[in-house]
């Protein structure tokens, strides 16, 4: 019997990729990864290929780890599968983990996507403020900041600040506002970073005012804004942040998708700035990019208010089919481990700093260089035509620059769909086990093809 296919329209196959323009593939032929280990991708010719984006800023414990996958093939072996309103030993000891990490007592709802895990937090949030006691019904709003990214459901999305990824696809879900996040390279010039950080804080503050604080249920933001830009606030900015939820009972939530487990070069991107949420969300890092599992995590005065008798519907009436799913626990906590035995945030801290120093040194003087900055092992080239006027590199430009680094061995990544006309930062976030060299040849790899794009 033979096997036909419906016609592809000059397509080289039938996979729909994301964020990918497919008619330049037409009659084309993709290239095929087909394995991995460390840092380095090879693909079906051969070729290997330094990964520095550590595949979607989740790969923290490197490519290829086969203790992990023993764990996994253990685990499916015991108990594959178990319905989410049963406990298993992976799950219960995973969510002590976490509990233990972060320091204060909590409970913790697993799902499988950062999505997931931010569309949690949004609706316990509301629910949380409607059993309070505190005026509730009308805390409905989630306010979030312009450059953030919080996932692609709809309310996720909603709150992303990313105008680019919502273009086809509003109206969303009501009751999601956006305000400034610190940005000191463009912000005004009179003010110093410092000042700049406390006038986006005043700003957020008004806004809560202005929307009514009795309406407003939380506010979401990651640490540092990662896909939107590479943002790192200046150290006044979170804390006030928190004083200012506080003053108006507004439940405070850390995105700590990309900033959890080590890539900010500490364990957890809040502990630069030494302040607590109220929730936190993680995905990405906690396994290591291994298996989906994602989880929201609440301090336990929130927990409390779901507590009552089973007819006063005060429980999260909320499910998630692969939520706290046996395997995707078990591999998470032997990813946990590796990063905590093999130090990878002290590792992230020590090489990210020198190749962030690296970068700053040899794109010194380089006309396309705006601003080079990160934290730990998370960096962003902001690429412009005119370092005076600021204006942002054109788009073909900057998709030169990133084609000439693939073509010579690098994958970085670009803020790619932000804001229309500003996707001009290239993004840089390896494996935290990235060694010197390897962040030698991340930078020489850059460099060469900014300076090759200064030619043409």
């Amino acid at each position: 019997m033979t096997m036909t296919t419906a016609n592809n329209g000059g397509y080289p196959d039938h996979l729909w990729r994301p964020m990918t323009q497919h008619q330049p593939m037409r009659g084309g032929l993709p290239n095929r990864m087909v394995s991995a280990k460390g840092c380095i991708i090879t693909d079906q010719n051969g070729n290997n290929f330094l990964d520095a984006i550590a595949g979607l800023w989740c790969v923290n414990i490197g490519y290829g780890r086969t203790e992990v996958g023993e764990v996994a093939k253990h685990q499916m072996s015991e108990l594959n599968y178990l319905a989410p309103i049963m406990s298993s030993g992976p799950v219960i000891d995973l969510a002590e983990k976490l509990q233990k990490m972060l320091g204060f007592d909590s409970h913790i709802y697993f799902s499988c996507s950062g999505s997931e895990a931010n569309e949690t937090a949004f609706k316990i949030a509301r629910q949380y403020h409607l059993q309070a006691g505190n005026g509730g019904e009308r805390r409905y709003k989630i306010i979030s900041r312009y450059r953030a990214y919080h996932g692609n459901t709809m309310g996720a999305m909603a709150a992303t600040g990313q105008a680019e990824r919502k273009m086809g696809y509003e109206p969303g879900p009501a009751g999601f506002i956006h305000v400034m996040p610190p940005y000191p390279y463009r912000g005004h010039p009179k003010l110093t970073p410092e000042e700049h950080a406390e006038e986006c804080a005043h700003q957020l503050e008004e806004t809560i005012i202005h929307e009514g604080a009795e309406t407003v249920a939380a506010f979401i933001m990651e640490p540092l804004i990662s896909g939107g830009g590479v943002l790192v606030p200046p150290d006044n900015y979170i804390p006030r942040v928190r004083e200012i939820c506080d003053r108006h009972g507004v439940l405070l939530i850390f995105d700590e998708v990309v900033s959890g487990f080590g890539r900010l070069g500490t364990m957890f991107g809040y502990e630069h700035w030494k302040t607590q949420a109220d929730i936190y969300t993680f995905a990405k890092g906690l396994a290591s990019g291994y298996i989906p599992v994602a989880a929201t995590v609440v301090k336990e005065h929130i927990f409390e208010k779901f507590e009552g008798a089973p007819s006063e519907m005060r429980h999260f009436r909320q499910i998630n089919t692969f939520g706290g799913h046996p395997v995707a626990s078990a591999v998470a906590l032997k990813a946990i481990q590796i990063v905590e035995d093999e130090k990878l945030p002290e590792n992230a801290n020590k090489v990210g700093t020198y190749m962030l120093r690296q970068f700053q040194q040899s794109l010194a003087d380089h006309p396309y260089a705006g601003e080079v900055r990160g934290k730990g092992m998370i960096m962003g080239i902001e690429l412009v035509e005119d370092r005076k006027t600021k204006a942002p590199l054109s788009d073909d430009k900057v998709m030169a620059i990133v084609g000439d680094c693939v073509r010579n061995g690098v994958i970085l990544g670009r803020n790619s769909n932000t804001i229309p006309g500003r996707c001009n930062i290239l993004l840089i976030a390896p494996p935290l086990i990235l060694t010197q060299s390897q962040a030698d040849q991340i930078v020489e790899t850059v460099t060469a093809a900014m300076r090759k794009a200064i030619a043409k």
